[in-house]
């Protein structure tokens, strides 16, 4: 009888047969037919593992793809986040700074033709926007 670890070559095939020759025919030929079937499993199982392991291997290569992408895009938020609050303290300042300016004026005497509506610089909140959305905007959401 052989052993898990021995492989089924032609002379270890031929010396089972000879092993068995004493055996009635039938379970002699069940018994041969349960050994291939084994090693076939066996095969089977281990190219089933080998298919998994390199899966594995190139799932965890993409995820590390995705980690370094998303690491990135945080990345740029933050500098764009930093940016944009610098460029609302600029304007911030700007607009205080035109205030002065415009008190200045108005104190020294002259007489500042004030717009009806209001001055996007000194008031963005109530910049004039169209109610109706854009076709390009209506275009993306059929999309």
């Amino acid at each position: 009888m052989t052993t898990v670890g021995q492989t089924s070559s032609g002379s270890n095939a031929l010396a089972e047969e000879q092993s068995y020759a004493g055996m009635d025919e039938r379970k002699r030929k069940r018994m041969i037919a349960n050994r291939d079937s084994a090693r076939r499993s066996r095969m089977r199982k281990q190219k089933m593992l080998e298919d998994l392991t390199s899966e594995m291997t190139r799932l965890q290569c993409e995820n590390s793809g995705i980690v370094g992408k998303i690491d990135e895009t945080r990345e740029r938020h933050m500098l764009f986040e930093a940016e944009n609050n610098v460029l609302r303290a600029q304007a911030m300042e700007l607009t205080e700074r035109l205030k002065s300016t415009i008190s200045v004026l108005e104190r020294s005497g002259l007489k500042l033709d004030s717009p009806a509506r209001p001055d996007s610089l000194l008031e963005p909140w109530c910049l004039p926007c169209s109610l109706q959305p854009s076709k390009t905007s209506l275009e993306s959401l059929k999309s």
